[in-house]
């Protein structure tokens, strides 16, 4: 299992995000919902943690087949599927990612918001991470997939008419008011002999430019959404998951239309087709019989899983 610790800061509050991250991830979800891939929402319902309290649970289904590398394309079916699961109990959040068609692939993301510039240790009060996998991502600096790149986004010319606040300007993380820090321990494992390390680079290098592009973006759109309740964020989010829904139906029912009628793939998860590749198996326990390190309270519907 491969974890690494991000830390993201923002010139918000933690206060503030509440609100900014529901709007962003919606918006998000839309926006990279098309041809048939994207983001369905299953449920999305309230839910208590005996620890932290009331919060929200959502369980998502995201396509993204074409979105794969060519290596790992041609082991999985032509329409397949994550489970994210997210349980909000805001400011510390579980997400968790598991695909049924690979049974070994589980990604857990923990999250604790801090009205801090990132400089805190062991945020989530068990053991801390290790200085060489805390990993500082900067919303400004740092480089993100030329596709993702949108001049309205780019935070160094970006300024908020509502707030006041931009544009960011080099050492923004120490000189910045407010700042918060997305604390974020992403826990990545892939136990298939073969394709272990690989994978779970290649996930990890999703995650960072996932969590670079949704923090960049709760930012720039800090006027859409800076002002609105927790009741009209929901309204919105609610409004546009039915608009991503049915986005991505119409999609994938006009091209499953013309699609072949018939369709082959393997599964990289079966012995017989490993052997055949030329590869060696090995025996390990699926990753599900594994106990949770978080007590939730809620749902019995934990199989599978955002953020």
């Amino acid at each position: 299992m491969l974890m690494k610790e991000y830390r993201i800061c923002m010139p918000l509050t933690v206060e503030e995000y509440q609100i900014g991250q529901l709007y962003m991830i919606s918006k998000h979800s839309l926006e990279q919902s098309s041809g048939g891939e994207g983001v369905e929402v299953v449920r999305n319902e309230p839910d208590t943690h005996p620890q932290y309290g009331p919060g929200q649970v959502t369980e998502k289904r995201i396509y993204l087949n074409s979105k794969l590398p060519s290596w790992i394309q041609k082991f999985v079916p032509m329409i397949f599927y994550v489970t994210e699961k997210a349980w909000n109990f805001y400011p510390y959040t579980i997400t968790e990612y598991t695909c049924s068609f690979l049974p070994k692939l589980l990604v857990k993301i923990e999250t604790h918001f801090q009205n801090d510039n990132g400089s805190s240790e062991n945020v989530f009060g068990d053991v801390p991470t290790p200085r060489d996998s805390v990993c500082f991502l900067d919303i400004l600096s740092d480089p993100i997939p030329e596709k993702h790149y949108k001049k309205t986004e780019d935070l160094s010319s970006w300024e908020s008419k509502r707030t006041g606040r931009g544009p960011l300007v080099d050492g923004w993380r120490n000189s910045t008011r407010p700042i918060m820090c997305s604390y974020k321990r992403v826990q990545c494992s892939f136990e298939v002999y073969g394709f272990q390390g690989r994978t779970e680079e290649f996930i990890h290098k999703n995650i960072r430019d996932i969590l670079l592009v949704g923090h960049r973006q709760a930012v720039a759109w800090i006027d859409e959404w800076h002002g609105m309740s927790l009741e009209e964020v929901r309204d919105f989010e609610r409004k546009l998951q039915q608009e991503t829904n049915d986005k991505l139906k119409c999609d994938r029912t006009d091209s499953v239309s013309i699609r072949p009628s018939i369709s082959r793939s393997i599964s990289v998860t079966d012995e017989t087709s490993l052997k055949k590749m030329g590869l060696k198996t090995v025996s390990i326990p699926d990753s599900s019989s594994c106990p949770s390190s978080y007590p939730l309270k809620g749902p019995k519907r934990l199989n599978s899983n955002p953020e």
